[in-house]
């Protein structure tokens, strides 16, 4: 018989054990109704539980309405956002995988159309997708690009007000059932807005040095660490790197502040301060102006850096593709977990079909009951026999 595979062997953080290494990223769906959760939240989540993957996260979540990256992006600033979320949470304990919910705030990136329609900035008041544009926010007084409003640049006060927001969101996390949180500290969203000097021009304590840069996200870390039980794990997702001044050392030193403020793990992300492409860990950074250029595994080594040298657990991401692939970033200690957001998309079933390409024991068994009859006896007919 096979031996078991290191994708599949269970993972415990605090008191959570997944049951395999296979993470589904948050990704965003544009399909809520003034950050209502609709029935596509519901479809799109149940499908990667039947699935068999670890861990189910929901999409980027805005802890208030000006967080949202679109009109149609998914909220829980409210008590019954939180409870729209639980029949996808039970469902997805239900089959055996577990719930995760990652909280965000858009910052200076919100207040956009969703990407099928370019993804462009929205005017304040525009209601082309529902609720009116709104001004957005940001460390400072710098747009995203030509085009984008100028944001807000948040108060002392203000900044207080949102740290205190992400942690109220963290408490209706867990009223709705999810088992693991995620803060969004990536991508060039407000948390990182803060943490880039492009985007930061602060000459208070939240701006300058890479300490003060840092200290919006610690503040946010304490917040919602504080507001999440003890016994539940906490990730933080960051960009490992963003092309314009925010390099792997700056993310390895974030990420041992954030181990030593109770982070579990830290989900290794590049690039999107600029809206621009991710980079590559191996190049000289330039960007890479297509998504199908990117190498397979092209952010890898930024897990296996931070992993290493801040001694955490890491999440990669970044076109892993084949199972195969998968297996050999777990075995060589690269990464603790596997994040898939594309390809799961495109084979839902995907972590289902790993088991069988790695000759995983009893990879039948992963199936849902409701499946497994039909999958066992089609395997049994051959695979090209349909009768």
């Amino acid at each position: 018989m096979s031996n078991e595979t290191q994708l599949f062997s269970p993972f415990s953080i605090r008191s959570v054990t997944l049951p395999n290494r296979i993470v589904l990223s948050p990704l965003c769906m544009y399909s809520a109704n003034s950050g209502m959760a609709s029935s596509w939240q519901f479809a799109h989540l149940s499908t990667f539980a039947r699935g068999g993957v670890g861990l189910v996260f929901a999409e980027a979540t805005a802890i208030e309405p000006r967080g949202r990256i679109t009109p149609r992006c998914l909220g829980i600033w409210t008590d019954e956002q939180a409870e729209a979320l639980k029949p996808t949470t039970e469902f997805i304990a239900s089959m055996g995988s577990v719930p995760g919910l990652q909280i965000a705030h858009a910052g200076r990136k919100a207040s956009a159309a969703p990407p099928w329609a370019g993804g462009v900035p929205l005017e304040i008041g525009d209601t082309a997708w529902g609720d009116p544009g709104w001004q957005t926010v940001a460390p400072s007084a710098v747009p995203l690009a030509d085009g984008w409003q100028a944001p807000h640049a948040l108060s002392e006060v203000e900044i207080a007000e949102t740290v205190e927001a992400f942690a109220a969101s963290a408490r209706r996390a867990l009223v709705a059932g999810f088992k693991v949180l995620e803060i969004h500290g990536a991508h060039g969203y407000l948390i990182h807005s803060f943490l880039s000097s492009l985007s930061n021009q602060r000459n208070d304590a939240y701006g300058g040095d890479l300490a003060g840069r840092m200290r919006f996200a610690l503040e946010v870390t304490d917040a919602v660490r504080a507001a999440w039980p003890e016994e539940l794990p906490l990730f933080f997702r960051l960009s490992a790197v963003d092309g314009h001044g925010w390099e792997i050392e700056d993310s390895i030193a974030l990420a041992a502040a954030l181990k030593a403020r109770g982070v579990d793990v830290v989900d290794c992300s590049a690039g999107g301060i600029t809206g621009a492409p991710a980079f590559r860990a191996q190049d000289d950074g330039k960007p890479l102006p297509k998504s199908g250029q990117r190498p397979l595994g092209f952010q890898v080594p930024y897990a296996a850096a931070i992993r290493e040298k801040a001694d955490i657990p890491t999440m990669a991401v970044g076109r892993i593709v084949d199972p195969q692939q998968a297996e050999d970033i777990v075995v060589a200690g690269s990464a603790d977990l596997i994040a898939i957001g594309r390809e799961l998309m495109h084979d839902p079933f995907w972590a289902l079909h790993a088991a069988e390409a790695l000759d995983q024991p009893d990879a039948f068994a992963l199936w849902p009951d409701q499946y497994r009859w039909a999958i066992v006896r089609r395997a049994e007919l051959g695979q090209y026999e349909r009768t």
